[in-house]
C-alpha cells in the first residue's frame, strides 16, 4: 500500500475514476427528480406532464424556490416582482449596445449577468434573507438582455419591456416588437416550463460548486452560464437547427434517412440523440414533439417535422437511442421566429429559475465541493538544469 506524503491520497484504495462523475451522488435535493429508465421526470414533487397541462412558468419559479406551489396571492406577488424587475441598469444596456453585432448570444449574456452584480446594492452579499430578491431580478433581468441584444444586432430599435403580462408574453414583445397572440405565449410559457430544472446537470453543478465557496449568486449564474454555453449540454439545440437547415439546403426533396445513415457512416455524432440519465425517450420531448407538429404545420415548416420524424425512425433503427428535450425544441424555436443562435440563450432564460432554486438549496446546508483527483503522473524526478534541458 502506498500513499502520497503530500496529499495522504491512499492510491490502492481508489483506483477506479467515475468518469464525469457518472453514479456519483453529491448532493440531497427536493429541486427534481429523473427516473431514466421510466423517463420521468419530477420539479419538487410535480410530474412534468401535470406542470407541463396546468401550470405557468411563474408558478413553477415559485415552485423551484420554495418547494410548493403558490396560492394567488403568493403568485400575484411574484408576477409583480418579476415586472419590477425587468429593466436593466444603465451599464448593462450600453454593453449591450456595443457590442459587436456578430458576437455570440452566450457570451454576451454571460458577461451582461456578470455585471448586474455591479447594481445591487448589495454587491450580491452572501445572506440568505437577500437571495429571493436576487433570483427574481436576475430571473426577470435575462430576458430583456437576450431581446435587447437580438434586436441592437439587428439594426432595430430597442423595445423597452411591460409592466404587464407574463415572462413569456414580455419576451416576446420585446424581441418582435409586437404583443404575441395567445398561443405563441402558451407556446413559449410551455417551453420554458420544461427546461426550467433537470436534476444534477452539468451548469446546475457549477452553479452549486460556486455557491459553495459562498460568492454570490451573480457569479453563481454567470459560471453556470459558461457550463450550458458548451455544445454538449445546452448548446445542442442550435446544433439540431443547424443540421435541419443543411438538409434544407438540399432542397425539398432531401432524403433524411440517407443523410442520417451517411452521417453515422462517417462516425459523425447526430446532436439531439440520447442523453446521460434517460434510457427511453426524454419525457419532455414528447410535449415539444407535439408543439414541433403544430407549429411547422401553422408556419409552413412542415418539412423540419418530416425529416426530424425520419431522423427519429433512423437513429431508433440504427442505435436503439431516443431523441433528448434539444431534439424538437430547435424546430418550435425557429419555427417561433428565433435565430438558431439565441436557442441556448432561451434555454438559460428558463433554466435560471433552477439554478437560483439549487443555489438557495446548496446555501442553506453549505459545505464547499472539494473532490478528489486521482494522480497518474510520475513522482520525485530529477531537476535538469534549464541550458540542458
Amino acid at each position: 500500500m502506498s500513499t502520497d506524503l503530500h496529499t495522504g491520497f491512499d492510491e490502492e484504495m481508489y483506483p477506479y475514476i467515475n468518469k464525469g462523475l457518472a453514479g456519483i451522488i453529491a448532493f440531497s435535493t427536493t429541486k427534481s427528480f429523473i427516473d431514466g429508465e421510466k423517463g420521468e421526470l419530477i420539479y419538487a414533487g410535480y410530474n412534468i406532464d401535470t406542470l407541463a397541462e396546468n401550470a405557468t412558468f411563474e408558478e413553477v419559479c415559485f415552485l423551484l424556490w420554495n418547494d410548493r406551489l403558490p396560492n394567488t396571492s403568493e403568485l400575484e406577488e411574484v408576477h409583480e416582482k418579476l415586472k419590477k424587475h425587468r429593466a436593466l441598469p444603465e451599464p448593462v444596456v450600453n454593453y449591450i449596445k456595443s457590442t459587436d453585432k456578430k458576437a455570440e448570444p452566450m457570451s454576451v449574456l454571460r458577461s451582461a449577468v456578470s455585471m448586474l452584480a455591479d447594481s445591487d446594492e448589495t454587491k450580491g452579499k452572501f445572506d440568505e434573507a437577500l437571495f429571493m430578491d436576487q433570483a427574481i431580478s436576475i430571473t426577470a433581468k435575462i430576458p430583456t438582455i437576450i431581446a435587447y441584444f437580438d434586436r441592437v444586432r439587428s439594426g432595430k430599435e430597442i423595445v423597452e419591456p411591460l409592466n404587464e403580462g407574463s415572462t413569456a408574453f414580455n419576451f416576446l414583445y420585446m424581441l418582435n416588437g409586437e404583443k404575441p397572440g395567445q398561443h405563441a405565449e402558451k407556446t413559449m410559457d410551455l417551453c420554458l416550463i420544461l427546461h426550467a430544472e433537470h436534476g444534477m446537470n452539468a451548469s446546475t453543478f457549477t452553479a452549486r460548486t460556486v455557491c459553495a465557496t459562498m460568492s454570490d449568486m451573480y457569479s453563481s449564474i454567470t459560471a453556470a452560464i459558461g457550463a450550458l454555453k458548451g455544445p454538449l449540454h445546452g448548446g445542442a439545440n442550435t446544433a439540431v437547427m443547424n443540421t435541419l437547415l443543411e438538409l434544407q439546403a438540399q432542397g425539398e426533396d432531401a432524403d433524411a434517412v440517407e443523410f442520417t445513415k451517411k452521417k453515422l457512416a462517417n462516425k459523425e455524432k447526430i446532436m439531439g440523440f440520447g442523453h446521460r440519465v434517460y434510457k427511453i425517450f426524454d419525457p419532455r420531448g414528447r410535449h415539444l414533439q407535439k408543439m414541433a407538429e403544430d407549429l411547422s404545420v401553422e408556419t409552413g415548416h412542415e418539412n423540419f417535422y418530416k425529416w426530424s420524424m425520419d431522423m427519429l425512425k433512423t437513429m431508433k433503427e440504427e442505435k436503439n437511442i431516443d431523441p433528448n428535450v434539444d431534439f424538437f425544441s430547435a424546430t418550435v424555436y425557429y419555427s417561433m421566429g428565433i435565430q438558431p443562435d439565441l436557442f441556448t440563450c432561451i434555454f438559460t432564460m428558463s433554466r435560471v429559475s433552477g439554478w437560483t432554486g439549487h443555489f438557495m438549496e446548496q446555501a442553506a446546508n453549505n459545505r464547499l465541493i472539494r473532490p478528489r483527483a486521482l494522480y497518474v503522473g510520475e513522482k520525485n524526478l530529477d531537476w535538469t538544469p534549464v541550458e540542458d534541458r
